[in-house]
């Protein structure tokens, strides 16, 4: 697998290895023998990004509370705004898939592309180090911080369409999720009701995630 152009988008000469790893998803290495996949690299890279993000924003933002800066970390390391990042770079087309992910347009999901965007990162930092991570994280997540007040209204919409039902007296928020898949490749579908009454639907690689995802849509359909 040529990485050179992936190096060339990232500004990173990381160990080919490794960036190869980072971008193999659970469902093509189970398909393949059971080689390493990338979710290891995407438990490294998230303490990475955590760790990158915390100080910036900390520094960025000095009149915020630490509830407020938690809004906001939690915001620009969110599944949508990693997401947003991958996009930048052009993840989703070196992504090495499983049939199945591949044939429901597994490049294109955010949870996949979030996902790959930490590992590439957790790579990264094991070849090169820590502020050639960071330099990526300021190449393609810190713009992101552009409007902070959004990034805070937005961090938590699971609890802000509760908030937003009981000002509008809408009802009580519940969640009905099903999933689909083999224990390894397992994907959830939740929709969001309000009061009984389905608003909105979505899909993630974990329950929280669905329910994160359909409250994020349910907000998008009532705002």
């Amino acid at each position: 697998m040529d990485l050179s152009n992936l190096a060339q988008r990232i500004g990173v000469d990381a160990d080919p290895q490794l960036l190869q790893q980072a971008l193999t998803h659970r469902s093509y290495a189970y398909e393949h023998g059971g080689i390493p996949n990338n979710e290891r690299l995407e438990f490294l890279g998230d303490s990475v990004l955590g760790f990158v993000v915390t100080d910036h924003i900390f520094h960025l933002l000095p009149n915020l509370s630490e509830g407020e800066l938690t809004k906001v970390k939690n915001a620009v390391v969110s599944e949508k705004a990693l997401a947003i990042a991958a996009t930048e770079i052009g993840l989703g087309e070196f992504l090495l898939l499983g049939r199945g992910e591949e044939q429901t347009g597994g490049r294109q999901k955010p949870s996949l592309l979030a996902d790959a965007f930490e590992a590439v990162l957790g790579a990264v930092y094991l070849s090169v180090g820590l502020p050639a991570a960071a330099d990526i994280i300021d190449a393609f997540v810190f713009p992101l911080l552009a409007d902070t007040d959004a990034l805070r209204s937005n961090a938590d919409p699971k609890t802000t369409i509760v908030e937003l039902a009981q000002a509008r007296g809408l009802g009580q928020v519940s969640y009905v999720v099903t999933f689909d898949g083999p224990d390894h490749d397992r994907t959830f579908f939740a929709t969001l009701q309000l009061a009984g009454n389905a608003v909105a639907s979505a899909d993630g690689r974990t329950k929280k995630a669905a329910e994160t995802a359909a409250a994020e849509a349910a907000l998008a359909v009532l705002r």
